[in-house]
């Protein structure tokens, strides 16, 4: 019989029956003769180099690529060198954007502007406190929270305060703006707003009535564009936080109920720290929502396809869960670049290993629930149809699986040697893999050595007749 692997089932005290996601696996809807889809492991990362500082965000401009790094902002070229530009101060994550002759870097609430030679502070006094801000129409726009500000269209460097406007259809306060099809969206806390520029002497925005969203975001960076429309972690009113696509005044939620209640773990302030960034790769269309003790990842492109919504979970430990050691992606000469939130070092994802900079990272999974009518079963064999023989050379890596037949308390791991280097016919299979009395769960786990891809986990099962 064939257990379906790009999802797996648990259970808690609730009780409730829980979705376990692929850990460091992508799920591939794909058919190839064996399944409808796959696991392959998740992309490695490689350290490029090293900078002042950690990594708060990251932008190509002009064909170079630029990130911001504890206090400074670098430019990194091909050969990994790392060139300051400047000073930008302290702060939490940072924006960047840029117009057609500058780019701009809000930092700790404060606004720069890079033109390639020289990097500059704005200080007119009427620009307050900058939350965020984007570049549109040759504006850059910008919130303290209350009012939307734009600069003066022949001086970037020069606000004038007749020219505020404000997003009041709700008295909650503006957290984000994201410019989309030349359309400014203005994401407060619980409502979404977006304006259009129609010109005049104050300010030149206006409100589009017919597309404000009733749910909003819940920082500055757990916001972002995806397929074409707003993607955002928040809620509306009065309501858990969930992650929306907000498009056309209406938002629809693509978090499942595993991931709400895994929200549900954290705090309204560290939710509020939470980044949310889009990659378009290889027919996947990821999302990356980057929680404080792991990331976990939407695919937009393998949700229609298997008719489900598709997530996975990144984490940069080898037991249990850690942070995400990438960040702030960026593609730049060919390659996807990632900075590190806990030190600082910088890399780049690579599709041949699994490791993190050097470092062995766990990767898992589970399955859907092994159900005879409540007449058991024993399990003679199990056989995990994979693509092996893809390891480093030198490497001899081993794979585990373990039962529960209560969703809750597993048993012992039962190891296995993956295969070698070259050793592409080596078959997984265990053997007298013992019974289940009503119902039987199946998980499975292994490291970045063992750098496989697993298509189908076939079992050889005899009923029992009681």
């Amino acid at each position: 019989m064939q257990i379906p692997i790009l999802n797996g089932i648990y259970t808690d005290n609730g009780p409730d029956f829980r979705t376990s996601y692929p850990v460091n696996l992508v799920p591939v809807p794909k058919e190839q003769g064996v399944s409808n889809g796959y696991l392959r492991p998740a992309d490695g990362l490689v350290a490029f180099g090293t900078g002042p500082g950690i990594s708060r965000g990251a932008i190509n401009w002009n064909g170079g690529y630029y990130r911001a790094m504890g206090t400074k902002l670098v430019k990194i070229d091909q050969s990994s060198a790392t060139v300051p530009v400047g000073d930008i101060g302290s702060g939490g994550e940072c924006t960047l954007d840029y117009s057609f002759d500058r780019l701009a870097i809000s930092s700790g609430g404060r606004l720069y502007y890079y033109d390639g030679t020289t990097l500059t502070q704005v200080t007119d006094a009427d620009l307050g406190k900058v939350v965020d801000f984007c570049w549109i129409d040759g504006y850059f726009m910008t919130t303290d929270g209350e009012s939307l500000i734009v600069t003066e269209l022949n001086n970037p460097f020069a606000i004038n305060p007749l020219k505020y406007g404000s997003s009041e259809a709700d008295p909650d306060p503006v957290v984000a703006l994201i410019r989309l099809r030349s359309e400014v969206y203005a994401l407060n806390r619980y409502t979404i707003e977006v304006f259009d520029n129609i010109g005049g002497d104050f300010f030149p925005f206006q409100r589009v009535s017919g597309a404000q969203i009733q749910k909003g975001s819940i920082g500055t960076h757990s916001c972002c564009v995806f397929i074409d429309a707003i993607a955002f972690l928040g809620s509306g009113r009065n309501e858990a936080p969930g992650i929306y696509i907000g498009a056309n005044a209406t938002a629809t939620k693509i978090s499942t109920q595993e991931i709400d209640l895994l929200l549900k773990q954290y705090t309204e302030e560290q939710l509020a720290t939470v980044k949310l960034e889009a990659v378009n790769d290889r027919s996947h269309q990821h999302l990356y929502v980057h929680l404080p003790d792991r990331t976990v990842v939407y695919d937009a492109a393998a949700s229609r396809e298997l008719e489900q919504q598709v997530w996975f979970t990144l984490t940069s430990s080898l037991v249990g869960f850690s942070t995400y050691r990438a960040r702030d992606f960026v593609w730049c000469y060919d390659k996807w670049y990632c900075g590190d939130p806990t030190s600082s070092t910088h890399g780049y994802f690579s599709s041949t290993i699994g490791s993190h900079y050097s470092n062995d990272v766990r990767w898992e999974f589970g399955t859907m629930i092994v159900y005879n009518e409540g007449r058991g079963a024993i399990f003679h064999e199990l056989e995990l149809v994979a693509l092996t023989g893809r390891v480093e050379f030198g490497k001899d890596p081993q794979i585990s699986t373990s039962y529960s037949v209560d969703g809750e308390t597993w048993g012992q791991d039962h190891s296995i040697k993956a295969g070698a280097a070259g050793d592409r016919l080596k078959r997984l299979v265990w053997l007298q893999q013992g019974h289940m009395r009503n119902w039987r769960l199946q998980r499975f786990r292994g490291d970045s050595q063992s750098h496989i891809s697993m298509a189908r986990l076939e079992a050889r099962v005899e009923p029992l007749a009681y």
